[in-house]
């Protein structure tokens, strides 16, 4: 499928086959295209939960406001990320570069980041974000659906998948057949309401 035609094409599907199973090639294959995704610093923050337990799934779905993609879906990934990432062996982010590059990088990495939690947060949300929509619009290449979802009790969530302590928890996605068509799109704004070139207007 073409690239844009997926991202047209790409819905927030809530209803999937749940006798559908999706192979480990292809789940490999979707992590694989997520990781292409890009990061500040090569930081690598995302950590994909890929939630295969069908118990787990049940919990899951208990506290994700009963939504059935949750147990539904042939494949639930959980974002993650590692919000101390970039003072973990920073080296390896770069171990293919050249060494002044390198060196570089991985002397300013610290810096950029000591001491400033928000940012640190921020950088790792901004990563998942990332991630995420490649692995949406990876698996409607591939003809697979998908829907992110927000609505679940993160911290109850984080304490079953044994979320480490440095890490912060994103959306989870859910991947598969689906079985229903989703609503039309409800409203889509006017690209002169969300283009804006050069500056805001003055006093706006």
């Amino acid at each position: 499928m073409d690239v844009f035609e997926a991202i047209t094409a790409r819905r927030a599907v809530k209803h999937f086959d749940p006798e559908h199973r999706m192979t480990d090639a292809e789940m490999d294959r979707l992590i694989g295209a997520a990781m292409q995704a890009p990061t500040s610093f090569n930081i690598q923050h995302w950590r994909f939960v890929v939630v295969r337990d069908p118990a787990l799934r049940k919990e899951i779905r208990a506290v994700g406001n009963d939504q059935a993609q949750m147990t539904d879906a042939s494949m639930l990934v959980l974002m993650t990320a590692d919000v101390d990432a970039w003072k973990k062996d920073p080296s390896r982010y770069w171990v293919n570069a050249p060494e002044p590059v390198a060196k570089m990088l991985v002397d300013w990495m610290g810096p950029f980041h000591e001491g400033k939690p928000q940012l640190q947060r921020d950088e790792a949300q901004r990563s998942i974000g990332m991630a995420m929509q490649t692995l949406m619009l990876a698996a409607k290449g591939m003809g697979y659906d998908s829907c992110p979802m927000i609505g679940f009790d993160h911290d109850a969530v984080a304490k079953l998948v044994n979320l480490p302590a440095d890490h912060c928890i994103g959306p989870m996605v859910a991947i598969g057949k689906g079985t229903k068509d989703s609503w039309p799109k409800p409203g889509q704004l006017s690209m002169d309401e969300v283009r804006i070139t050069d500056r805001f207007p003055a006093g706006g």
